[in-house]
């Protein structure tokens, strides 16, 4: 019977104690998931470190700069791009008001007063009114090849690092695959580790230059698409200046 109490008061005692441990469990459990991440975290920098310097520092080098370089070039046609974009409908409607109430200076002041390459096509045709709607026609064309030619300009070096990035990380498969072989020849045996370590950096080379390509190619597309999009906006706002000109000239 004294048994059978002890054993009764001893249960009760142990629930609090459960109870105690589970809370100290709960606590701990946030801050031993954010250290994990945290150490998960330097890990995968670590990782990559490690990988580009098992690459070779010397191919490496020469990959992080293509890519470096092609940002580069990509970023400033980018800004350039979205720079020249302009609403070309509220231009022709600017400049056909101009030209109803103040003629062909009041037309020109707000081409000169507008960025980008279909004012400045609009700004040299208004400048030949005089010389008739044929000598308009080819001044507009001519200037409107000159801002394509603006538009284009810096697509070849990016297209360039694009294809230069695999190339580095293949020079770097080879010359890794090369190595694999001399330390075999050296060895005079087969060893798994010695093809493994020269067949990893040949990888290593050839992931990291393709994911050069990969992110330039897509700023690559960008540009073109934004090159073509102001390029037609350019032939259609020039083709509706030459209209807004005839008119103009039917009313003198």
């Amino acid at each position: 019977m004294a048994s059978n109490v002890a054993v009764a008061q001893d249960q009760p005692a142990s629930a609090p104690e459960q109870a105690t441990t589970s809370q100290v469990d709960l606590t701990a459990d946030p801050e031993e998931a954010a250290a994990k991440a945290a150490e998960e975290g330097k890990s995968f920098h670590s990782q990559l470190k490690q990988k580009f310097i098992e690459g070779g520092a010397f191919f490496m080098t020469f990959v992080l700069l293509t890519l470096i370089l092609g940002l580069a070039f990509s970023i400033e046609r980018v800004l350039y791009l979205n720079l020249a974009t302009s609403n070309t409908k509220k231009l022709l409607a600017k400049v056909e008001e101009a030209l109803e109430n103040g003629g062909v200076e009041a037309a020109k002041e707000v081409c000169r007063n507008t960025r980008g390459p279909v004012a400045s096509i609009f700004y040299q045709g208004l400048d030949r009114v005089d010389h008739g709607i044929d000598v308009v026609e080819k001044s507009i064309i001519s200037y409107g090849g000159v801002q394509a030619g603006l538009l284009d300009r810096g697509l070849s070096w990016i297209a360039l690092f694009i294809a230069l990035g695999p190339m580095l990380g293949f020079m770097g498969t080879v010359i890794g695959m090369i190595g694999a072989f001399d330390a075999i020849e050296i060895a005079g045996d087969i060893s798994p580790s010695l093809v493994a370590g020269g067949i990893k950096v040949a990888l290593i080379t050839t992931v990291f230059g393709l994911i050069v390509a990969i992110i330039l190619q897509i700023f690559y597309n960008y540009c073109v698409a934004k090159i073509d999009s102001i390029v037609n906006n350019m032939e259609d706002a020039s083709i509706s200046l030459l209209d807004i000109i005839v008119k103009y000239n039917l009313k003198k």
